[in-house]
């Protein structure tokens, strides 16, 4: 077989991240490429929930938000994930979705720039960031905020003395293609704008350098690479030079200078603390925070290699298989320039996707025509990416994907 030429085992037993896929809980059988959408559960973060349920909230009650300090989750398990995108202390913050604190961050960026209106993103980026400018722009009407939509390759020359700011995702969702974030940051800011970056597909599993890039704000979720579970609330980032002035409109509780004094009148926090709207959501956020704790026996950088590895070597197993050559890579060649991630173009995508689910290998599919294998370096293995490649090669070669079982659509893709 193919898998000769590579001595995956080899490589199994030179990774320094091979101790930590004890870890997670991985179903008997099931090879999870699927990471990049939905971690895995990590074992400690279905202790945490227990013992949330169990003690903090089922024993103690009420009082668990000064005994086991719930108050200040948000913060800590913020600055615990600012931590893995180079960010210093009370920067970063835990709530809500990314959508919900992309409003907020637009919303105090078209403050901080009062006269600009333009905000410039791509054509590519992931759906629901338009949709929050778009949103933006119905409620305050074009000549308050419009969205211009460029190339990848445009952004830079689409920025002017109107751009409000440069929205991008760092990592595209589609094809994996990674933007230069501090050369963005720089042509944004050169232009008297600001850069708000994405970092769902980042977080967790590539080395960010937010506050070295001058990143202004920043979001991201936790159940991707984080491992927080579904629908585990997301952070956002906003630089310390911009606390004081910066004006997110949902105005909460929570994000009041001193909430427990009841006051009519909503003052803001003078601190990240300001982006929190309401009472945060403990359970999932104690899952996240237990989540991180596999972060503590590693390093971001370990992490990175081993991820560039894993694409480069199931690009060179794919490369051995005539079958598979049929499916097209969209990602870029070099491993530094993609996230970890690779995407495929074929006209029955979802067949194979759904062909490669029932031999109990889950990758994912996105419209159109997209197959997408995600590798998490903290439990995927190399003998686990020859597995995957001797099944794709047999779906390919016996155009399994065409069988009727393998079209219909699900709700979810």
């Amino acid at each position: 077989m193919m898998m000769k030429s590579i001595d995956l085992k080899a490589l199994d037993a030179e990774d320094t991240l091979n101790s930590l896929k004890k870890e997670f809980y991985q179903p008997d059988g099931v090879i999870y490429l699927d990471g990049n959408s939905l971690g895995m559960m990590p074992r400690i973060a279905a202790q945490r929930v227990q013992e949330v349920t169990r003690q903090q909230w089922g024993h103690d009650l009420i009082t668990s938000w000064n005994k086991h300090q719930w108050i200040d989750l948000p913060q800590k398990v913020g600055d615990r994930i600012g931590g893995l995108i180079g960010a210093a202390p009370g920067q970063t913050v835990c709530c809500d979705s990314i959508s919900v604190n992309l409003f907020k961050v637009l919303a105090s960026a078209l403050r901080l720039r009062p006269g600009k209106t333009k905000i410039v993103s791509t054509e590519d980026n992931f759906p629901t960031d338009l949709y929050m400018v778009q949103g933006l722009e119905a409620l305050l009407g074009e000549s308050q905020c419009h969205l211009k939509l460029v190339n990848e390759a445009e952004l830079a020359q689409a920025i002017d003395e109107q751009t409000v700011a440069v929205l991008v995702t760092e990592v595209n969702f589609r094809t994996g293609r990674r933007l230069d974030i501090e050369e963005l940051c720089a042509a944004a800011h050169n232009a008297g704008a600001l850069c708000i970056v994405d970092l769902a597909h980042s977080t967790g599993v590539l080395p960010v350098a937010l506050d070295n890039w001058q990143v202004d704000f920043a979001v991201g979720c936790t159940y991707k690479y984080l491992n927080g579970g579904p629908g585990a609330p997301a952070f956002v980032y906003a630089a310390k030079r911009h606390q004081h002035a910066m004006q997110q409109p949902l105005y909460g509780w929570m994000g009041h200078s001193n909430g427990f004094t009841f006051s009519p009148q909503y003052q803001p926090a003078d601190s990240i603390q300001q982006m929190l709207v309401g009472t945060p959501a403990i359970i999932a956020m104690s899952a996240v925070d237990a989540a991180l704790d596999v972060y503590d026996k590693t390093s971001i950088s370990a992490i990175r290699q081993k991820s560039m590895k894993m694409t480069e070597v199931f690009l060179k197993l794919l490369a051995l298989s005539a079958p598979c050559r049929e499916l097209r890579c969209i990602s870029p060649q070099a491993a530094e320039e993609r996230g970890s991630q690779l995407s495929f173009e074929f006209d029955h995508a979802w067949g194979v996707c759904q062909a490669l689910i029932k031999s109990d290998i889950i990758a994912d599919f996105r419209a159109p025509c997209y197959l997408r294998f995600g590798f998490s370096p903290l439990y995927n293995s190399f003998q686990q990416l020859g597995e995957v490649v001797s099944e794709l090669e047999q779906i390919m070669h016996e155009k399994r994907y065409l069988k009727p079982e393998f079209q219909t659509r699900h709700k979810v893709t």
